[in-house]
């Protein structure tokens, strides 16, 4: 199993898109602006996505993903979220005035888009790999990805602060092999964090520090013009972990 990084950044600019994972060829993990750079036959080739939460980076791919190949497609895609997450399209993308309604088109018995409710710490299983929502800390409803294949473990954690039912969600996978979260700001701008419910350097390090687990680390969602200053400051604030900020086009791979 291999997972592709097609956007990762906190922003637009400069060849940066925001968050967008490819589990193979069949699975995105949200639908940012990083879908843009699949090509065609690569976005008809997708089934499932596996939305964190219903921020505009994380799911503005999601309409025009529908709207590029949903005729060429001989079943509907399928988007797995929280109900709360899910309720949101409904209500404020797919509701015919942003965005028509793709589950029902072209007609309601066989739409393009079909959603599928998950809750939290509910594992959906697809080719033998599992998907399963795990709890964090947003302004929003959201959770985390715990991504398991035979190889090990990878964890996404979306966007959040800091969140102790997540620490504990994730000392309680003992092969996780890759952590892949968020921060979002440098320590300079932590009220700013901490209203938006964002990492910083400071309180990522000290949630590290409560891991009983040591998979690798890679930061995600830095926000465009500040990624070399809160890397920099990551690693002074947590020395020995070794963490990488995540790069668009990079590929992790599980087995």
């Amino acid at each position: 199993m291999k997972l592709t990084v097609l956007g990762c950044s906190g922003g637009i600019g400069s060849g940066r898109h925001t968050t967008s994972l490819l589990v193979d060829d069949d699975v995105l993990i949200d639908a940012g602006s990083g879908i843009t750079t699949l090509d065609f036959e690569q976005l008809v080739a997708i089934d499932h996505v596996f939305l964190t939460h219903a921020h505009l980076d994380h799911v503005l791919g999601l309409p025009l993903l529908l709207d590029s190949v949903g005729d060429m497609r001989s079943a509907p895609l399928v988007v797995h979220a929280l109900p709360d997450v899910l309720d949101v399209l409904s209500k404020h993308l797919f509701n015919w005035q942003l965005w028509p309604d793709f589950r029902e088109i072209p007609s309601k018995e066989t739409p393009w888009l079909r959603f599928a409710p998950l809750s939290l710490g509910e594992a959906f299983t697809l080719k033998g790999r599992t998907f399963r929502p795990l709890p964090v800390n947003h302004v929003v409803p959201a959770c985390g990805i715990h991504l398991a294949a035979a190889a090990g473990s990878l964890v996404f954690s979306g966007d959040t602060t800091h969140s102790d039912a997540f620490v504990a969600a994730l000392n309680a996978i003992p092969d996780l092999r890759h952590l892949i979260i968020e921060t979002s700001f440098e320590n300079a701008l932590v009220e700013i964090a901490q209203a938006s419910k964002h990492h910083w350097p400071d309180s990522l390090a000290a949630e590290l520090q409560l891991l009983s687990v040591r998979p690798e680390v890679w930061i995600t969602h830095l926000k465009p013009g500040n990624e070399s200053a809160i890397m920099h400051e990551l690693r002074e604030a947590a020395p020995g972990w070794g963490m990488e900020a995540l790069v668009q086009g990079q590929v992790i791979v599980l087995g």
